[in-house]
């Protein structure tokens, strides 16, 4: 396979160690309105945009009222009670330091909505890295659809045969293959390799990808 110039990244799991988080302000949020969402149930579909994930957990249409004032309930708790307790999963910024050393050029295609975006790329260290950015806002269908990978790949410019996507999720997995490009995952978020099959190579986290470098897609290899 071609050498990769770009890489495409994933935040929440991934580079912040906030998929726990995210169930955690859902699970709040439907309680507020009487909905009892189990937090393993909730955990399994972080990954997916919340549109997805809400009717999915409680009946609740995204798009009608109630699914507005919940999801619009499920950002203030995390961005309050949540987000300023985050950190970075291992070696999240180091990685993204030597991904720029190798010449890759990053981009953030990301399921967060745009105002908690800014936030999460702090805590990793992202905001000094990336040449672009993509949240759930620039696609209208979240992940696992192709739409926001599509809508980063724009805004990168490489061709999709030289990119490569780091995630976490079976999502992340999905809307990768569905877009045409490689993934590279990681355990870190949750999931195990049954989970995360399709996935060019599965580190545990990015220390690991950063320890195995050279060796790994991002230095050329796969």
């Amino acid at each position: 396979m071609e050498r990769p110039t770009g890489v495409l990244l994933d935040i929440d799991g991934t580079l912040v160690d906030s998929n726990d988080a995210h169930a955690h302000a859902w699970v709040k949020a439907l309680a507020e309105v009487g909905v009892n969402a189990e937090f393993a149930t909730v955990r399994r579909l972080i990954g997916k945009g919340g549109d997805k994930l809400l009717p999915e957990v409680s009946g609740i249409d995204a798009e009608s009222s109630k699914g507005k004032a919940v999801g619009k309930r499920r950002g203030e708790i995390f961005r309050k009670e949540y987000l300023p307790k985050l950190k970075p999963t291992p070696g999240a910024k180091e990685l993204l330091a030597r991904m720029k050393k190798a010449g890759l050029e990053l981009a953030v295609a990301s399921s967060a909505k745009e105002d908690e975006l800014k936030g999460l790329l702090k805590v990793c260290g992202a905001d000094e890295f990336i040449t672009a950015s993509t949240s759930s806002d620039d696609a209208p269908n979240s992940k696992p659809d192709p739409d926001i990978v599509h809508a980063a790949l724009d805004e990168l410019g490489h061709p999709k045969e030289r990119v490569i996507l780091l995630g976490d999720t079976p999502y992340d997995v999905e809307a990768s293959l569905k877009a045409g490009i490689r993934v590279v995952a990681l355990r870190c978020g949750g999931w195990g390799d049954a989970d995360l099959k399709g996935a060019v190579q599965v580190y545990n986290d990015p220390d690991d990808v950063l320890a195995r470098f050279d060796g790994s897609p991002f230095g050329g290899r796969s």
